[in-house]
């Protein structure tokens, strides 16, 4: 095998003597980081910053002014190599190309710019002799003699020389690539466009279409290269400095004449010798321009050898050739290399073969390793799955340890079309400190760039090609499932297929045939498959085939790592098919993620996402954004360039150019946070308030652009003066726009710097997912959660939600101990809300969003929660914000978790729902509503796990093992009935409301704002609310009189209410009643002289109730007549009038939080199931329980189910401290409970051995399975 190669040298040696061309030069090279190291020498950089456009000889920056993504071309013109005829190597068109181009036709065409993808190093053999019929007549008729015709520093011996040989290297132009995966893509890119034509197809040119460029002349024509010859008669090499213009036939005459390897009248030897080594550099060529995406092949394919006898029952083998271009710096750390091989599909390894020999590196053109060794793994063809992949780690022997170190690794899919891998392949090598441990997919190992270290491995000649497995069901050895199997089967189906155990694995699958829809998920019975062989994969497409999906979000956990079979991901895409656009807009950051497990980037997946983008202008949009970020990741950046190519191809024009406007907009706002951040502190400000001018000017300049955040969102402008900075580590900016929409007012965002806002944009993303769920179930959990995108590595844009304020904020108004209070919050609200009914209103909407961003951040398990990322509105609704950890990833601190809550509910918080206590059954339907949110969210885990497992491999730093997904699991507990998890939650409510770490670690945070930014400032004081102002005068009261009572338990006093305006009602109300509005008015008006109201104590044997009408009068009378604030306030009119606030629009006097009861006896909250000889007790809770003096009790329950001859039945709950509406949501169970007729279930309440009430119920008689509220009598029954 012949080596062909380069010397490296270095920019001066390249342009020696030439100093006049340096500065051009060095626009065009670029550093050689990824050049070419097998082949030829590299002549030339293919021209990357200068393109010529149709018509124009203006130069365009291309990051600035491409609108598609600076690698896919079109309307290349007739002219183009690729439909002429081939052009020998050497030959160019007459005149400049750009005016030819403006005298024709332009053809359609797609393609990949080579040029433009990152660190690409092309490939040329052009010459930069200008056609001419003297050059065509020296190369027909040479008989220049070689010394004149080339510039050698290499002395000449025979001057003489004149041959006749012809012969030429013909190449063509790859419009679309010289890979054929590329072109594949290109051609279904092309298909996709066509299908949705734009109203600017025709228009839109010029700027985003490649064209054949023609090399500078300078570089071709005046460049020079080096030649190393080795020979067999010399220790050194022969060294030749050689134009870059040269064509192979008078390289190779030059060779032989210097090395006198041959008689000069032998000519027919020079001959041979010249067909010889053309063929090889033929398929040299051939071979590289296959293996990577150059932008030029051969004119015609050189023959392949005959195929190989070998078929789907033989081994696999391959002859792993030889590592070319091992660096200098390997060679002088390690003594010898060897390599390894391993076959894996979906992560797992099939099989490996161990270290093979070491061999010490050689230096040729350049260093290389050559093992020449074949590799036979004892699996047949017809064994491998279709998308195994082939893997190959370089190793070397450290010269100092000994030790085998891994040095890089590269991998090859075994099908890359339907048609088995063949032939001679260069597969570049990736630094192994950057290997995936187990994603390995096609997109991973892109072939568009050749890297320093090259791998060379000859695959048998074959035309095999992957005969697909068909579907078939084996149900011979299957027995019909019991009741009790089937029940087992839907336990299983609450389990996430990577967290099946491989012995439930072998259940679910024994039983997948009588899995469906209804007990199981597609998902978990494909991965419970014991293996991909041929066998078990029909029998999964049998599987596939039958089965129906109930929703067809149920197929994105079919898109995962998991599942890299191309049939289960063309089922999958085609139920994702059926989401509308809007829909798949929710799930859009998981689909892009997961294209990098497709197989190619012509798959079903990426046509869907092509085809929506076309369809709605938000799929466009954030797609985009999405593709642009991914190009971040180090193994599948062009795999994503080539996506990001093909969408903006397809966008047009008029959405490109907004594209441009928002970079430009992206990389304006980098710039100032650049600045601002590396400004001093004292001249921080100015610094700002200078840069910002830059984008007053950009808007001068545009006029209007759409915010990334949303394409809804159109600004025009920004007001500087609200602009500012925040005094965090990386000095985030505060920008406000000014919307193009003026009536909506000004956007605010937020630009970060050095935080890395993808994570952020997933928590944001699963919160968004579960508020869905809730509204699809009719429950509006008041949720504020605001926009988040990363416009790149470690920056992005976030939302600022308007008229909100951290909780720190409100804390450091209370003073220094304003976490510590109970009624910070409450007292915060009252302050904006002096309307009772608005106060209400804001109540509300606290108690929802409270719940739900407890839910949510339980489940996600949200960490480092303070009060500086918590805030709240103005409106009352409470959202966190920050989410740089979650999934239970705490801060320690000395071993000690800082985050030590389930999540963030305290002492404060209930304090406000409750009014301090004046509701204290509020706090029990906050419990409930948590409870409720949470299972709801449970029906949905599989979804919520999928949409997690589809982000496993997307580099975040605390979402990358099974373990966080197991987390989430734990959390959820799907395996958990509805009462087990309301138990379950509200434990958890508790332990958050007693956990008083929170509240001190908002203390310390507190403590450090008031340090850096002063002392404290006063607590602000409480308003108490104004009377109702806007009440017509015309409506109040004029007086009030009892008219008689109604002898009951409890005596009713009717009362005659008649207003100013003549109106007469009628209320009844008891003495009760009367002394709690005395109560409150006390409370509400401690500085007015109210009335004395009547003693609820009297003598015996007077006649109390007349006695009581006299004196309730007499009240009445005085405080009607009395201050116009008291007989107008609220408290009054609601009372008498039963008028809240919004009386003149709805009842909001007493929001309604939740279920509520008006019964104000002793009661008790049970649900009662029963199923098979299992009796389960729920106690929920108790209301109006006291103790005999009045005083709230520390209440236990105690059942008992009677007949209980042997006294075994007892059962109690935990005692909850000093409450007369306690919470329990306790589950008591009784086993081998075998009919309930003629049992009867007993429940005493007692407060540390007191009795308090208690209730017998009938189990017979119950209705099974719901929440009822049982009396609790005062004696035991």
């Amino acid at each position: 095998m012949a080596y062909f190669g380069r010397v490296p040298f270095s920019q001066d040696e390249f342009h020696e003597g030439q100093a006049e061309d340096q500065a051009s030069y060095s626009m065009y090279h670029s550093d050689s980081a990824g050049q070419v190291s097998l082949g030829f020498d590299q002549i030339v950089d293919e021209v990357s910053n200068e393109i010529f456009f149709y018509g124009s000889s203006h130069l365009h920056h291309p990051e600035e002014d491409f609108f598609v993504a600076d690698i896919f071309g079109l309307n290349v013109p007739e002219q183009q190599l690729c439909g002429q005829p081939p052009v020998t190597c050497g030959e160019l068109y007459p005149g400049h190309l750009s005016s030819r181009w403006q005298q024709d036709t332009v053809s359609p065409a797609i393609g990949f710019r080579s040029s433009f993808l990152s660190d690409y190093r092309n490939f040329s053999v052009v010459d930069s002799y200008p056609y001419s019929e003297e050059r065509e007549i020296y190369r027909r008729n040479s008989v220049i003699p070689a010394a004149n015709v080339f510039d050698s520093n290499v002395e000449r011996g025979n001057k003489n020389l004149s041959f006749q040989i012809v012969w030429s290297i013909q190449l063509v132009e790859a419009n679309r690539g010289s890979n054929e995966n590329t072109v594949a893509f290109c051609n279904a890119v092309g298909k996709i466009r066509n299908a949705y034509p734009a109203y600017d197809l025709k228009t839109n040119t010029g700027k985003i279409w490649s064209v054949a460029t023609r090399f500078p002349d300078h570089i071709l024509g005046k460049s020079k290269f080096r030649i190393s010859v080795w020979t067999d008669s010399s220790p050194y090499p022969l060294l030749i400095t050689q134009n870059a213009g040269c064509i192979t036939h008078d390289l190779i005459v030059e060779i032989l004449h210097c090395t006198n390897q041959y008689p000069v009248q032998e000519e027919s030897l020079i001959e041979d010798a010249v067909t010889e080594l053309s063929m090889a550099i033929s398929y040299l060529i051939h071979v590289y321009s296959s293996s990577f995406d150059a932008g030029f092949q051969l004119a015609s394919i050189p023959k392949s050898p005959s195929c190989a006898d070998i078929s789907l029952d033989s081994q696999f083998s391959f002859t792993v050739y030889a590592a070319h271009n091992i660096p200098e710096t390997w060679v002088n750390s390690y003594k010898a290399f060897s390599f390894s091989c391993s076959l894996t599909y979906a992560g797992k390894t099939i099989c490996q073969v161990k270290i093979c020999k070491n061999i010490q590196p050689k230096r040729s053109f350049f260093f290389l390793a050559d093992w020449n060794e074949t590799i036979n793994f004892p699996l047949r063809l017809k064994a491998l799955p279709r998308e195994t992949m082939l893997t190959i780690k370089l190793l070397g022997v450290n010269s100092a340890s000994k030790n085998t170190e891994v040095l890089a690794w590269t991998c090859s899919p075994l099908y890359p079309k339907q048609r088995f891998v063949h032939g001679t392949v260069l597969l570049s090598m990736t630094l192994y400190s950057t290997f995936p441990t187990t994603m390995i997919a096609p997109g991973i190992c892109s072939t568009d760039i050749a890297a320093p270290v090259t791998l060379q491995i000859d695959f048998p000649e074959t035309n095999l090609e992957f005969i697909q497995p068909e579907p078939e069901e084996k149900r011979d050895d299957f027995e019909e499932p019991t009741k009790e199997c089937l029940k087992h089967i839907a336990r299983l189906s609450q389990t996430h297929s990577l967290l099946l155990s491989e012995q439930k694995g072998r259940v679910l699958w024994f039983y997948r045939y009588y899995c469906n829809n209804q007990n199981c998920s597609l998902p978990l019975v494909l991965g419970s498959a014991p293996s991909w062989d041929r066998t078990t994969v029909s029998e999964m497409y049998a599987v596939l085939r039958r089965w129906r999906f109930s929703n067809p979000l149920e197929a994105l956990g079919l898109l995962t790592f998991s599942f890299p079979d191309q049939d289960i991901r063309r089922t999958a895409v085609q139920q994702i098919e059926n989401l509308s656009n809007d829909e798949l807009l929710e799930y859009l950051p998981q689909l892009v993620q997961v294209l990098k497990f497709e197989w190619s980037l012509e798959s079903p997946l990426v046509k869907l996402l092509l085809n929506r983008s076309l369809q709605s202008i938000q799929v466009a949009h954030q797609l985009y954004w999405l593709l642009k970020n991914a190009q971040n990741e180090a193994h599948f950046k062009i795999w994503y360039q080539k996506l990001l190519a093909a969408l903006q191809f397809c966008a047009g024009e008029t959405l490109n150019n907004e594209f441009a406007k928002e970079r430009k907009l992206i990389r304006i706002l980098e710039d100032i946070a650049e600045k601002v951040k590396t400004a001093s502190d004292p001249k921080r400000k100015e610094v700002l308030k200078m840069e910002l001018n830059r984008l007053q000017q950009f808007f001068q300049e545009v006029k209007v652009c759409r915010l990334p955040l949303n394409p809804a969102l159109v600004v025009q402008g920004i007001e500087a003066d609200s602009c500012s900075y925040f005094t965090s580590n990386a000095f985030p900016l505060k920008i406000s726009f000014i919307n193009a929409n003026v009536p909506s007012g000004n956007i605010n965002i937020i630009f970060k710097m050095g935080d890395d806002l993808r994570q952020d944009m997933l928590v944001l993303q699963i919160i968004r997912a579960m508020d869905s769920i809730w509204l699809q179930e009719g429950l509006d959990m008041q949720m504020i959660i605001y926009r988040c995108l990363s416009t790149g590595k470690g920056q992005g844009l976030v939302q600022m939600v308007p008229d909100a304020t951290t909780l720190a904020k409100i804390h450091r108004k209370s003073g220094l101990i304003g976490p510590l209070k109970e009624n910070t919050i409450k007292k915060w609200f009252r302050h904006h809300h002096p309307l009772e009914s608005s106060y209400q209103e804001a109540i509300r909407n606290f108690f929802y969003s409270c719940a739900g961003w407890c839910v949510v951040t339980f489940i996600l398990g949200v960490c480092d929660r303070h009060n500086d990322n918590i805030m709240l509105t103005s409106a009352g609704h409470m959202f966190h914000i920050d989410f740089g950890r979650f999934l239970g990833h705490a801060q320690t601190f000395g071993g000690i978790r800082r985050d030590r809550a389930p999540f963030i509910f305290t002492s404060e918080m209930e304090y406000f729902i409750t009014e301090g206590g004046k509701n204290p059954q509020r706090f029990q339907e906050f419990v409930e509503l948590c409870c409720r949110a949470y299972n709801i969210v449970r029906k949905h885990s599989q979804l919520l796990l999928n949409l997690l497992e589809m982000m496993l491999h997307a580099g975040l730093p605390e979402l990358n093992s099974i373990q966080d997904l197991k987390y989430v699991y734990d959390n959820l507990r799907p395996q958990d009935s509805d009462l087990q998890a309301t138990s379950y939650f509200t434990r958890k409510i508790k332990e958050s409301l007693e956990c008083f770490p929170v509240r001190l670690n908002n203390l310390i945070h507190t403590l450090v704002q008031m340090s850096v930014t002063g002392s404290a400032k006063p607590a602000t004081p409480e308003i108490v609310p104004q009377e109702w102002i806007m009440l017509d005068a015309e409506k109040a009261i004029a007086r009030a009189t009892i008219l008689g009572f109604n002898k009951k338990p409890d005596s009713l006093y009717l009362v005659q209410v008649v207003q100013t305006c003549n109106v007469v009602t009628f209320v009844e109300k008891s003495f009760d009643q009367f002394s709690k509005l005395h109560s409150h008015l006390q409370k509400q008006f401690p500085s007015h002289a109210l009335p004395e109201f009547p003693q609820s104590w009297h003598l015996p044997f007077t006649d109390l109730e007349h006695k009581r009408v006299k004196d309730l009068n007499l009240y009445l009378k005085q405080l009607l007549s009395g201050s116009r604030k008291l007989a107008n306030n609220e408290l009054v009119l609601s009372f008498f009038l039963n008028w809240s606030k919004n009386t003149l629009a709805e009842e909001l006097s007493s929001v309604i939080l939740g279920p509520q009861s008006i019964d104000h006896k002793p009661g008790v909250q049970l649900v009662i199931s029963y199923e098979g000889t299992q009796l389960t007790i729920m106690l929920k809770h108790m209301r109006n329980i006291r103790l005999p003096d009045g005083s709230a009790p520390s209440a236990q329950a105690e059942f008992y189910l009677l007949p209980d001859p042997d006294e075994v039945s007892l059962r109690k709950t935990r005692t909850v401290p000093k409450s007369t509406d306690p919470t329990y949501n306790e589950i008591v169970v009784y086993d081998t409970v075998t009919e309930l007729k003629g049992r009867i279930l007993k429940l005493v309440v007692k407060s540390k051995g007191t009795f308090v009430g208690a209730v017998n119920i009938r189990l017979s008689s119950v209705q099974l399975n719901e929440e009822k509220w049982y009396p609790l009598g005062n004696s035991i029954i």
